[in-house]
């Protein structure tokens, strides 16, 4: 992904008019119908839309989704607008997806990555294994982490949108997932219910974050009330008490770490 930004942002550096050319040429090898000029342009076209789907596709298949939805219910919660900013919350969001899936990403260079380069070098002592070969296994790890914290209700419900012949082939209709089943969900299947499911544990983890500050405001506008301070916004008052308990239980950790405590399974 870091790799994909960068080149994003070379790609943005470049002078317009060359980025205009090389979009022409482009066009010209495929209308100009020669084979090699046509498996070069489909080549570009094929490169180039995997770098603009990549990184959606490395974020809504890892933890990303539920780290910084919980971050974002931790500043609305906190009642502090833009602080931390957007850019903050999504960095952070960022390097703790990288500490949670570094294990998945090693396990996948080691095994998968490392082999196929290996067989472009004839002096490499590493058993080298084909591009199939290697995408098969990464998408069989990334497959592994995905079904460990993906909710069963959530995968048969999008069997039964997208594979109903499989839940009925299998008999997962009853809510019973066997292996075949599972070995036979299709990626596309298993990603929406991978989201669905992160979607539902993140919004479980921000109403269990609410919760307190919400007796937090509600002390003090009963209190303010009380003393016939009606026309004092209440969440002005109860601002500074929110921020100085959630430093005193040093909140950011604790968050952090339930989120990372919530992949460990």
């Amino acid at each position: 992904m870091l790799g994909g930004l960068v080149l994003f942002s070379s790609l943005l550096a470049m002078p317009q008019t060359l980025l205009a050319d090389d979009a022409t040429s482009i066009i010209d090898r495929i209308l100009s119908g020669e084979p090699e000029d046509l498996s070069f342009s489909l080549r570009m076209v094929i490169l180039m839309t995997v770098l603009t789907v990549a990184p959606a596709f490395l974020l809504l298949t890892t933890c990303f989704t539920r780290i910084v939805i919980v971050l974002s219910f931790v500043r609305r919660a906190l009642g502090t607008q833009e602080v931390p900013p957007n850019q903050v919350v999504v960095g952070l969001a960022l390097f703790l997806t990288f500490m949670v899936m570094a294990p998945t990403w090693q396990d996948i260079y080691e095994n998968a990555l490392v082999p196929y380069m290996a067989g472009a070098d004839p002096e490499s002592s590493t058993a080298s294994i084909s591009g199939e070969e290697a995408i098969d296994y990464s998408l069989t790890k990334m497959r592994d982490f995905m079904f460990r914290h993906i909710d069963e209700n959530d995968l048969l419900l999008m069997s039964e949108i997208a594979n109903p012949d499989l839940v009925e082939k299998y008999g997962a209709d009853d809510g019973v997932l066997t292996t075949l089943f599972i070995d036979e969900v299709p990626t596309t299947t298993v990603i929406p219910a991978f989201i669905l499911s992160e979607l539902r544990r993140a919004f479980e983890m921000g109403f269990l974050i609410y919760l307190p500050f919400l007796v937090i405001d509600m002390v003090v506008a009963s209190i303010l009330i009380s003393m016939g301070m009606m026309m004092m916004p209440p969440v002005l008052v109860s601002l500074p008490f929110k921020i100085l308990v959630f430093v005193l239980v040093d909140g950011w950790g604790m968050v952090v770490e339930q989120l990372a405590l919530s992949f460990a399974n």
